[in-house]
């Protein structure tokens, strides 16, 4: 057992090593001499202190991130292999002799944990982004978002462990299947149910208030031939000073959404320049089309946990103190191959959003005819969450699902309206 924990710590330890190096002494994200000079260099639009400040924050954020990313497969990989999975779902099996308290216990155990064990990492992002100004949330506000994350996160999963697991037992070659089929309806409600339950728990919505802005958008929405009659502002500047806005929702829950960041910072032909980008997204139906290939890819991811899961069970269920795939203790091995196979798919669901935001940008283009406020709105963009105009390749694969402040610029001056 103690060979197998060093050997991890070893591998988690070196891993960390390698990404502080690509990150801090080799990652490449300097500008390319032909962009210098250009609207899409950073040294025209950030002064000296923001671009330090950017550099700074940029390499910290996404060494945090990159330390993230094993990190909880770590501590699934510890809970199997030193035994403390077993103890839990015996001590859970104590609880009751109903099946359902006993899952309770384990998965609400499970994600007590999980959480304790990751909140020093979550404080530390906290705090960089307070200390770098990209945050303005107050102490008190972040604990609380913490807790709503946990009570949401908690019945989803228990939901979904309790499905697995009466899924297993009954068909236990093509429970994947079945699971997939599940999923559908499930993220469909979710989607529908997220603008008006979910969302409002973290912040305040509300009408927008500056209606001569709400006509200009609406005479855009009009031209795009989208039927809409009314636009969302959101309390952002309570926890934030970057700049954004989204659609989110389906059907008759379908919203557009302005953080009031971007009301007070940005002028009115980029703030327009915003909100045809998103009417883009809704005029291509990219909503529908990410659902779509995010319940095709599911199927794929299904059937190789399916796969996965059986195999190493077969092969290491006596080390990992597993009987069989209706054991309990098993469920943080099913989270550890998830995790894997989450990660592994990133850079393609990040390559195809990427191009998804890249035709956004130019049907917004064509929509409002103003190059300047495109290019003023990206760099605009990037002053405030102190974003890199050009990261390395590794950052941008797996955390860009919108191409670099560098690339969308660069877009907007080649294709000149």
């Amino acid at each position: 057992m103690w060979k197998w924990i060093t050997g991890a710590g070893l591998l988690y330890v070196l891993y960390g090593v390698f990404f502080y190096w690509y990150l801090f002494m080799t990652g490449e994200s300097s500008v390319p001499e032909a962009l210098k000079g250009t609207s899409a260099d950073p040294a025209t639009f950030m002064n000296q202190h923001e671009l330090v400040l950017t550099e700074e924050y940029s390499r910290i954020k996404d060494f945090v991130f990159f330390l993230r990313i094993p990190f909880e497969w770590f501590l699934f990989f510890i809970l199997l292999i030193a035994g403390l999975s077993k103890k839990m779902k015996q001590w859970a099996e104590q609880t009751s002799k109903r099946k359902f308290i006993q899952i309770t216990a384990y998965v609400f155990t499970l994600s007590l944990i999980m959480v304790l064990v990751s909140l020093p990492l979550d404080w530390m992002s906290y705090q960089m982004a307070l200390d770098y100004g990209i945050s303005t949330q107050t102490q008190v506000s972040w604990i609380k978002d913490q807790i709503i994350d946990f009570w949401i996160n908690f019945p989803l999963t228990l939901g979904a462990v309790m499905v697995f697991y009466w899924l297993v037992k009954r068909h236990e070659k093509r429970w994947w299947f079945y699971a997939w089929g599940l999923t559908i309806p499930v993220t469909l409600f979710l989607f529908f149910l997220q603008p008006v339950v979910i969302d409002p728990l973290y912040n305040d919505f509300f009408p927008l208030k500056n209606k001569e802005l709400e006509s200009s958008i609406l005479k855009l929405a009009n031209q795009a031939n989208i039927p809409a009659d009314q636009v969302y502002e959101v309390n952002m500047s309570e926890k934030t000073n970057a700049l954004n806005a989204y659609v989110t929702g389906i059907g008759a829950n379908k919203r557009i959404v302005l953080w009031d960041t971007t009301l007070n910072k940005l002028a009115e032909p980029e703030i327009l320049f915003i909100m045809a980008h998103e009417m883009g997204h809704y005029v291509m139906k990219h909503v529908y089309i990410g659902l779509a290939g995010y319940l095709l890819l599911s199927l794929v991811g299904f059937y190789l946990i399916a796969k996965l899961y059986k195999w190493v069970i077969n092969r290491y269920g006596k080390r990992l103190h597993i009987k069989n795939k209706t054991d309990l203790a098993a469920l943080p091995l099913l989270f550890l191959i998830i995790g894997v196979l989450s990660i592994t798919a990133t850079p393609f669901t990040n390559a195809v959003s990427r191009y998804q935001e890249k035709t956004a940008d130019q049907y917004a283009i064509e929509l409002t005819k103003n190059n300047d406020a495109a290019v003023s709105t990206f760099q605009e963009l990037s002053k405030a969450s102190l974003s890199e105009a050009n990261p390395p390749w590794l950052v941008k694969i797996f955390k860009y699902g919108h191409p670099t402040i560098m690339e969308r610029i660069q877009s907007i001056e080649e294709n000149k309206y």
